[in-house]
């Protein structure tokens, strides 16, 4: 038994290297990174102080940096308070669009508000948000 136990070892040993050269073994992991069709000027905004009872228009800027057309399907406001324009028109590759909100400075206080972008190039929603103070 102890002869066999020997053996078997011997034969594992003597194969490791073999099989060690042949079975395909990749140096380093298979991740595609993909290369965002919309670079953002800024993805959050800190409109400091503002007026209470004067709308705030926050503007946050992109450029289409993909060799296709982007078009933005949907802008969602977080909330009624807040209201959302954008580019309608296709934005083509290396020009600039725009997404706005317009912000309902009515209760005084600090808040802090999000809009949801989707566009043709993802359907998961780009979240963009604004900070400030109305005082």
């Amino acid at each position: 038994m102890k002869n066999l136990k020997i053996t078997a070892l011997l034969a594992v040993m003597a194969f490791s290297p073999f099989y060690a050269n042949v079975l395909p073994v990749a140096p380093n992991p298979i991740v595609k990174t993909v290369k965002a069709a919309i670079t953002w000027k800024s993805e959050s905004i800190d409109v400091g102080n503002i007026p209470q009872g004067k709308p705030k228009l926050i503007r946050f800027e992109f450029t289409n940096t993909s060799s296709k057309p982007i078009i933005i399907e949907n802008v969602a406001p977080s909330c009624g308070c807040t209201t959302a324009d954008y580019t309608k028109t296709p934005i083509q590759p290396g020009k600039k669009g725009f997404v706005e909100a317009s912000y309902n400075a009515a209760a005084a206080g600090a808040f802090m508000k999000t809009v949801n972008v989707t566009t043709s190039d993802s359907k998961t929603p780009k979240t963009l948000s604004f900070k400030g103070v109305v005082k």
